[in-house]
Parts: structure tokens; C-alpha cells; sequence
């Protein structure tokens, strides 16, 4: 059965690395209202080497090829740390955070270099035999302001070298994500070039 719903949700957290389901640890860091960025929840995000007034860590948009802290998985609708509410509207059906900015956002991001994730591929499949490989991830962003983000992993830089982003660990098991049949399989990967963790080479 062919897989070929694309829905690219960037980097989503399934487990740590001994095996024991995610749930849900994260920690907080600070995006500028001088960023340019639109972020929704799956997005990789890496230091920015600042932070804010109060020394909560600053992050920006992740690159291929370079080392980055992992994805966004909630964003607060004010700072959560003695927070001001007067006058303040709390949108909590804010999903994501867009490009141009009025304020300063706070966002949770899944930082632990041991997590597993889900990510889908993009459109040129993989095969079994490069389960083990390392390879960027592809920044895309969803349409209508959605809430996900569409980065997928790009299949065309699956190699050995250490440099890149992800390590391929292999597909999700379900019946409907065979792998190398089609375009847009889900996989588990790994950060193998993590922000408190270099990269490995992969085989």
C-alpha cells in the first residue's frame, strides 16, 4: 500500500532513547520581536547566542547542515515567568508565531539530544538500505497559518557525513508506510547534529 498523503508536520517527539514513551519534556526558551520568522509547532530551532532581559535563551529557525536544539512543541500565549496581564488579550487559539512581530514570544522546545522523532520525507523516497545514514532536514512552511510546520526530511542528502542534521533509524511501522514504495513516508530519526551533542558519522 503506497503512502501518499503529504502532510509534512516538521520534527514531532515519540520516545527518549531507552525506549519509554515522550511526555512532553521541553524547555523554555525566548524568539525576539526583532525576528523575522514565522514558527509553528514541529519547527527546528537553534540558539541565537542572546537571550532576553531576564536570561531566558534566544532561538531562531534551524539550517541544514548546521547543529540545532530540536523542534518547538508549545508556544505561551505571554511570558510565563511573572507575566503581566494587564490589559492583555490571551489568544489561546494561537497556534504559531507569525513572521512580523509586536512582541517578544516564548516557546517550549523538546531540547533533549536522546529524543526520537517523527518526521515525514519529502518527495524522493528512501530506501532500507540507507537506514543508518544521516541527512538534512528541508524548512518549509504550511499555508492558511496553519498549526504544524511542513519541513520534511530531504531525501536527496541522505550520505555518511557527520555534519548533517538527522540520523535515519528507519519507518514507522504501520501498514500504510512502507518503506521505498512511495513519496512521503513517516521515519524515525535522531538529531545526530544536536547543539550539546556533535554529529556522528553514519554507516
Amino acid at each position: 500500500m503506497a503512502n501518499a498523503v503529504n502532510k509534512p508536520y516538521g520534527l514531532r517527539p515519540v520516545r527518549s532513547g531507552t525506549g519509554s514513551p515522550y511526555c512532553g519534556e521541553a524547555q523554555l526558551y525566548h524568539i525576539p520581536s526583532t525576528d523575522t520568522n514565522a514558527y509553528f509547532i514541529g519547527r527546528p530551532v537553534t540558539m541565537l547566542g542572546t537571550g532576553d532581559a531576564t536570561g531566558v535563551p534566544s532561538v531562531v529557525i534551524g539550517a541544514a547542515g548546521a547543529a540545532i536544539l530540536g523542534p518547538i512543541v508549545g508556544i505561551h500565549p505571554v511570558k510565563p515567568i511573572a507575566p503581566s496581564l494587564a490589559g492583555t488579550t490571551l489568544a489561546l487559539e494561537d497556534t504559531f508565531i507569525p513572521a512580523t512581530k509586536t512582541r517578544d514570544y516564548y516557546v517550549m522546545v523538546a531540547d533533549d539530544p536522546d529524543l526520537v522523532f517523527m518526521m515525514q520525507q519529502n518527495s524522493e523516497s528512501l530506501l532500507a538500505a540507507q537506514i543508518g545514514l544521516n541527512a538534512n532536514f528541508e524548512i518549509a512552511s504550511p499555508g492558511n497559518n496553519a498549526q504544524y510546520d511542513a519541513s520534511a526530511i530531504d531525501s536527496s542528502t541522505a550520505d555518511v557525513t557527520a555534519t548533517l542534521n538527522l540520523k535515519l533509524l528507519g519507518t514507522v511501522q504501520r501498514e500504510d508506510n512502507p518503506i521505498g514504495a512511495s513519496q512521503f513516508a513517516d521515519w524515525l530519526v535522531r538529531i545526530n547534529n544536536h547543539f550539546f551533542r556533535g554529529g556522528t558519522v553514519g554507516v
